[in-house]
């Protein structure tokens, strides 16, 4: 017992010794002596300690100490991975946990408030155009586009495929054929922008009444919907030519496109409401953005002033909203762009949940419903694999229903067959993107 208050008596004078040092430092700086008092002081206050008890100033100089080794410890210590295994509390540590639980107010124990956001539109039947730079040749420009400017089609090490680099100041790039939009479509698009965008790119789709292949004006057409897409935020202009109308303005700064990253964009036009999403939430939802009566059937590209322009790849414009309940109950099939994978992969995509989650409430609301899952792609690349894959899809798809939304598993079957039941033409990257989808069918 005497030694271990020796060696107590020896720590505590070495650890006040060490705290009161800055002190001394201090003090020296005045030219007052006072080595000798401070270690007859912290020599008599650590005998007070294990003897009588330290003064409250010497606490806390004491607990200072103590804290920054203990803040030290925990810093140098390396925190345990989600598969590392956890050590069991002794029954004393179980048990003063119980007591500290109980301890805390109501209020500290519940959750914290979380928000989610899942896409929610659903792709429709039709697409009605597409277009991945497939048929350009690597370095020319593509040969359905005007632009009065420059740009190149590029393959690129972040993705498969082919892309089409804008690189023209004060530039258009206006795809050549009419495209006929519905009152409700969507627009998906896969961009990479480089490390030096900075000023974003604009879409705009356009009401086109005097047939131009380029038309480079500011605000072209009759009507029209700015869409620009910046590092920072996202912005929308609806605009009216012919009456020259108030702007329609839209301003979001939520989830903006990431630099060398890339960023799969989609925009839900329903009449004169417009949404985007990217990263997995709507990123801006204006209901009215779009002047009345706008009938649009261009689009394009364009920037001013731009450093950099980005990679874009993959434009699809599909219906939206299709009757599903009606299609599968009344016609027993349905055709759906809504669920989507990588190139050569089954893994179901998170674009994917509006149109699962449809297929989902259809199977809860019809409790006699069987459906039958069959996966279908186009015609690149070996025939075996491709039935191979689009059997693995399908199944991927099954198993997505019934994890994501609870489905029963008896009532969906699976099916794969490849690229041998095509429903366009393979020869064009609009009749490829037809030919893969996924069919679900009334058993």
């Amino acid at each position: 017992m005497y030694l271990r208050l020796v060696k107590r008596k020896k720590l505590m004078k070495h650890l006040l010794l060490t705290g009161l040092a800055c002190f001394s430092a201090i003090l020296l700086t005045a030219q007052i002596d006072v080595k000798g008092k401070i270690e007859d002081e912290a020599e008599s206050r650590a005998e007070q300690r294990t003897d009588e008890g330290i003064s409250t100033g010497f606490d806390k100089v004491e607990d200072g100490i103590g804290n920054l080794f203990t803040k030290k410890k925990k810093k140098e210590k390396p925190e345990k991975s989600e598969e590392e295994q956890v050590e069991e509390p002794t029954g004393d540590q179980v048990e003063t946990e119980e007591q500290n639980a109980e301890a805390k107010p109501a209020r500290q124990q519940t959750q914290k408030l979380q928000s989610f956001s899942k896409y929610d539109f659903v792709p429709g039947d039709q697409i009605l155009f597409f277009e991945d730079f497939s048929q350009d040749a690597v370095g020319d420009f593509p040969a359905l586009w005007a632009t009065n400017g420059s740009g190149e089609v590029k393959t690129v090490n972040l993705a498969q495929g082919k892309w089409l680099h804008m690189n023209g100041n004060d530039a258009v790039y206006c795809y050549t054929k009419n495209i006929s939009f519905p009152n409700n479509f969507i627009i998906e698009l896969d961009m990479i922008p480089d490390e030096e965008f900075r000023d974003g790119i604009q879409l705009t789709i356009y009401e086109d009444v005097e047939n131009k292949e380029l038309d480079d004006d500011l605000y072209p057409g009759a009507r029209g919907l700015h869409i620009n897409i910046q590092p920072e935020s996202w912005a929308t202009l609806g605009y009216n030519n012919i009456t020259n109308g108030d702007w329609l303005e839209g301003h979001s700064e939520n989830l903006p496109v990431i630099k060398e990253t890339l960023n799969h964009i989609i925009i839900w036009i329903q009449n004169r409401r417009v949404r985007i999403y990217h990263m997995g939430a709507k990123v801006l939802d204006m209901p009215t953005n779009i002047y009345a009566d706008t009938k649009f059937n261009r689009l394009r590209f364009s920037g001013w002033d731009r450093h950099s322009y980005p990679f874009l790849s993959n434009l699809k414009v599909t219906s939206a909203a299709p009757d599903m309940r009606n299609k599968i109950l009344s016609e027993g099939k349905i055709i759906s762009y809504g669920i989507c994978f990588d190139t050569g992969k089954d893994v179901v995509k998170p674009e994917s949940y509006g149109s699962a989650k449809e297929i989902a409430q259809i199977l809860k609301e019809n409790p006699d419903l069987k459906i039958m899952i069959i996966g279908h792609t186009d015609s690149d690349g070996d025939q075996a694999k491709n039935l191979d894959l689009s059997k693995r899809r399908a199944a991927s798809v099954k198993t997505y229903l019934i994890k994501e939304f609870g489905a029963e598993e008896a009532r969906i079957t699976t099916e794969g067959l490849g690229q041998t039941v095509p429903i366009a033409p393979n020869s064009s990257p609009e009749g490829k993107a037809k030919n893969r989808r996924v069919e679900f069918i009334r058993n």
